[in-house]
């Protein structure tokens, strides 16, 4: 029951938000204003990706393969 009355409460709010952005041209104006602010966050935030990734990718370096055991070599000491 709870999980309903949250999601109609979100509709409400949704629907509220829509009247609101259709009637009021300044609303409309500050919502513009962060999409733009967002969309260039995400973009600086997506370009330091990767140029991490592009440095990580410079700096990694092959594993180094474990040494072969010796031939006869036992890991279980003999008593």
């Amino acid at each position: 029951m709870k999980k309903a009355f949250w999601f109609i409460t979100g509709i409400a709010a949704g629907l509220v938000a829509a009247k609101q952005l259709q009637e009021n041209p300044k609303t409309k104006a500050i919502v513009d204003d962060v999409m733009v602010r967002v969309r260039e966050l995400g973009d600086v935030v997506a370009e330091g990706f990767r140029e991490r990734e592009a440095e990580l990718a410079a700096e990694k370096k092959p594993a180094a393969k474990p040494a072969a055991k010796a031939a006869g070599a036992s890991t279980t000491p003999n008593a």
